[in-house]
């Protein structure tokens, strides 16, 4: 690591001014991690170093490390004023790399409400494509990030956009059992029976963790009991391989449910349920 980064990555930026009042010829270069000292200190929030760096002309914009480039380092950490200075740079908010796929997603997934704002305040997509989630709204209902939400919903984020991990933020939120997101959701005309990744659905999801309230808002609104897809096949599949008692009785109280549907494996709830209680 050089002297720059060295200075940077420890926030010391009064020892980094005398570097950089001498020799600024290192100021772009990667290290092994492939982070520049201004990703580096944007991502552990030291304000002072990321000024210096800025003041040095440091690239704005430069790209690489798992956050993709200064300004999602910084998103994803919550580091409201270093995210300040860097768009006052004119860094680009709607950069594309790293693990989050832009600033807006880190963001979004962590809940920091004030960072989101500062960036959706420059114009950052709402609706971008990338990184784990697939895009910000996706993550933050991930998180249970209600607020976050509700700010995304305001700026016309699509409810339905289809995205990687989770495949859609209904499936996201009811995967963490997040009642409060999954009703805002609804309200916003969320589709109930839009597949997903993992467990085909939202209402597969929420059972598989046993969420009997988020259940109880999917089924008010009609989610298809026995639609097929995922890693258990359909919802009382996954509430039966959880052992969720409460969950599975809500189902069969639907009159709807194939009770005994087979998964991928020919098994059936019931022979699921059996699996988990001898396995306890």
């Amino acid at each position: 690591m050089n002297r720059i980064r060295l200075a940077a990555f420890n926030g010391h930026d009064k020892i980094l001014c005398q570097i950089l009042n001498n020799d600024t010829g290192e100021l772009e270069y990667y290290d092994a991690k492939k982070r520049t000292a201004l990703i580096w200190a944007a991502e552990l929030g030291y304000e002072a170093v990321v000024k210096l760096l800025l003041d040095k002309n440091a690239n704005v914009n430069a790209q690489g490390g798992e956050y993709g480039n200064a300004l999602q380092a910084a998103s994803k950490g919550g580091h409201e004023a270093v995210v300040k200075l860097l768009l006052e740079k004119n860094t680009d908010v709607n950069a594309q790399g790293g693990r989050y796929g832009n600033a807006l997603q880190a963001a979004s997934y962590v809940g920091h409400e004030v960072v989101v704002k500062l960036l959706l305040d420059k114009n950052a997509n709402v609706n971008a494509q990338g990184g784990r989630f697939g895009n910000a709204i996706q993550a933050a209902s991930k998180g249970g990030h209600e607020a976050v939400v509700k700010l995304l919903l305001e700026k016309n984020a699509d409810v339905n956009t289809q995205g990687r991990e989770y495949g859609n933020a209904i499936h996201a939120a009811s995967d963490g059992g997040h009642e409060a997101v999954v009703k805002l959701l609804l309200d916003k005309n969320a589709d109930v029976n839009a597949q997903g990744r993992e467990y085909g659905n939202a209402l597969q999801a929420a059972s598989k963790g046993g969420h009997e309230a988020v259940v109880k808002l999917l089924l008010d609104k009609n989610a298809d009991v026995n639609a097929q897809d995922g890693w258990f096949g359909n919802a009382i599949q996954a509430a039966s391989k959880g052992g969720h008692e409460a969950v599975v009785k809500l189902l069969l109280e639907t009159g709807n449910v194939e009770a005994d549907s087979k998964d991928n494996n020919s098994q059936t709830p019931l022979s699921l349920a059996a699996r988990n209680v001898s396995l306890d």
